[in-house]
């Protein structure tokens, strides 16, 4: 499976949310949207239920979007920059993708490999 990069480094085609909105058996779409709900809610301390779990086509996607997806402050910087991701900005790592980092080492570590190309 060709890897879908969002603007921060995650990998959206293996995102839970991204594969429950691929998923064609209804009843595994609910129980999908039901386990995602309840990590978000315990990970984060959110009230989710299943049916917050809205499609999502990543993080580039225009139509079809998780809703912290379109809060996203990483996503709406680098679509204003109008850069592919955040490893083709000038600024990078900037303060608000050290703090990302911290929680997410694999994404800065498929940046870094794109940044040390450019």
């Amino acid at each position: 499976m060709d890897q879908t990069l969002a603007y921060c480094g995650l990998v959206c085609n293996m995102c839970p949310i991204y594969l429950a909105t691929r998923e064609q058996d209804p009843k595994k779409k609910r129980q999908m949207r039901a386990e995602i709900a309840q990590k978000i809610n315990d990970i984060y301390k959110q009230k989710l239920k299943a049916e917050d779990v809205t499609d999502c086509d990543g993080c580039k996607a225009e139509a079809r979007l998780f809703s912290a997806s379109k809060k996203c402050k990483i996503r709406k910087c680098a679509r204003g920059k109008a850069v592919e991701n955040c490893a083709y900005c000038g600024e990078y790592p900037c303060k608000q993708l050290k703090k990302f980092f911290a929680s997410e080492p694999d994404a800065k570590a498929r940046l870094d490999v794109i940044r040390n190309t450019l």
